[in-house]
């Protein structure tokens, strides 16, 4: 009698908690996850114009060592913003162009991706 009584509550134990591990579901992957991203090249063909930007983030202009004529290539800098980055040398990190007033905050956030200010 108590193996019986035994053996039923186990069946019992188990449909009850057979119907919630079965109905489980699984999380559902984000549609993005499948796609590649939108910036990845498309055809080999386009793979350079990925080595370039790396390239360009290879060669940050430093602020410390630069000429007047590189730093004019910069938007927002001229002759004379570049003239005075040449004078307020050195920096010990290229906010300082807009600390000491060299640069305004507004040419400073066009710029600050392609600039450095390395230390010697």
């Amino acid at each position: 009698m108590r193996s019986s009584l035994l053996r039923t509550f186990t069946v019992l134990i188990g449909l009850a908690a057979a119907p919630a591990l079965a109905q489980t579901p699984s999380p559902a992957t984000p549609p993005t996850a499948t796609k590649p991203p939108a910036s990845a090249p498309a055809t080999p063909s386009a793979a350079p114009k990925a080595d370039a930007k790396t390239d360009a983030k290879a060669e940050l202009i430093d602020i410390n060592s630069a000429s007047a004529e590189e730093l004019s290539r910069l938007k927002g800098i001229g002759e004379a913003r570049s003239a005075a980055i040449v004078k307020g040398r050195p920096y010990r990190g290229k906010d300082e162009l807009v600390r000491k007033k060299i640069v305004p905050e507004a040419v400073y956030a066009g710029i600050k991706d392609q600039i450095i200010a390395k230390q010697k």
